[in-house]
């Protein structure tokens, strides 16, 4: 008597599964693989739309940026005198004074949070000053008329790479005879003003001047 049809049919199917398990030479379909390149993948491409999304605002920020240009430079009761004193309370803790840089090249700018050409060359300011430090050139910011968080957040913001001086009750500024930033002072090595700057000044017309007093 032979196996009921069921049981025929049950062995046929389990023939078959062991012909292909044992099959030379097939791998499993890399979608079933554990581990497969799936997540690799996805991480791929989050990495191609964070770069794309940096550059689109770089791009963006390069586009709304107003260019500097460059500063008037005026004439000033001041130049050729020894600089007013300029000591005080940095935004970032410790003290910045004046004269302790006799023998430098100072560049000193009043600026404020609130100031829109301040805005605009902080930047060049910033960069300026990276590449002068390197020649021994100190600099220095002023804050007018502000307030000690407006002020820092500003710096912090932007990157200041230079120390800036509360200057509470505008002392500071009323020496040097500044009503509006943002204003520049170059001060030569023997403490001397040499050159005052109104308005935004780029990086080239800085780095300029500098050079010029420091000859």
């Amino acid at each position: 008597m032979g196996r009921p049809r069921g049981d025929r049919r049950a062995a046929a199917r389990l023939a078959v599964g062991r012909r292909t398990r044992d099959r030379p030479g097939q791998r499993p379909h890399p979608r079933a693989a554990p581990g497969g390149g799936g997540g690799v993948r996805r991480s791929v491409a989050l990495t191609s739309i964070a770069v794309l999304v940096l550059v689109a605002g770089l791009a963006l920020f390069l586009a709304t940026r107003h260019p500097v240009t460059d500063a008037t430079e005026a004439p000033s009761p001041l130049l050729g005198r020894l600089a007013p004193a300029l000591a005080g309370r940095e935004l970032g803790g410790g003290t910045f004074d004046l004269a302790r840089e006799r023998g430098h090249v100072v560049v000193v700018n009043f600026w404020a949070s609130w100031c829109g050409p301040c805005r605009t060359e902080a930047p060049d300011l910033s960069s300026a000053a990276w590449r002068m430090r390197r020649r021994g050139v100190v600099v220095v910011g002023v804050v007018f008329n502000d307030t000690v968080a407006a002020a820092s957040a500003f710096a912090h913001y932007y990157g200041s790479l230079y120390p800036s001086v509360v200057d509470p009750g505008g002392v500071i500024a009323n020496r040097y005879g500044v009503t509006s930033p943002p204003t520049t002072f170059v001060i030569s090595p023997a403490g001397r003003v040499a050159a005052t700057l109104l308005g935004p000044v780029s990086s080239a017309q800085l780095e300029a001047v500098v050079a010029r007093v420091a000859s």
